[in-house]
């Protein structure tokens, strides 16, 4: 059970659902959350949301993070990344702050190191 209020939908300001592809350079200031496939960069510092039917590959530097689909590559958080099941990741992750449900699959390399916004300051 989570305990952490949910993003509204009503909060997302850009969505690229299932059955849709885009390859090329994602930047964005709100809430973004993505459902087909995507290839390619994404650079923000606002959260990114990984529905379950996603597939992403590529280069992913953002404020917050929370997976529930495929995602492979060198990723980057600046406050928190949330995995959950039936998430699947391939590939870096660097993060401050990491939570993981029962059932999601990390395969590669986990970086966790403090900064001022996980410790509260």
């Amino acid at each position: 059970m989570r305990k952490e209020n949910p993003v509204e939908k009503s909060d997302i300001k850009a969505f690229l659902g299932p059955g849709s592809q885009f390859e090329g350079k994602l930047v964005f200031d709100e809430i973004v959350r993505i459902d087909g496939v995507f290839r390619g960069e994404i650079q923000s510092r606002d959260i990114l949301i990984i529905g379950p039917g996603a597939d992403i590959q590529g280069e992913i530097s953002v404020g917050t993070l929370i997976v529930s689909g495929k995602l492979q590559g060198n990723i980057k958080v600046l406050n928190k990344a949330e995995l959950r099941a039936p998430a699947q990741i391939d590939g870096s992750l660097e993060t401050p702050v990491l939570m993981v449900e029962a059932g999601v699959v990390l395969n590669g390399t986990l970086s966790m190191s403090p900064t001022d916004a996980a410790n509260g300051s």
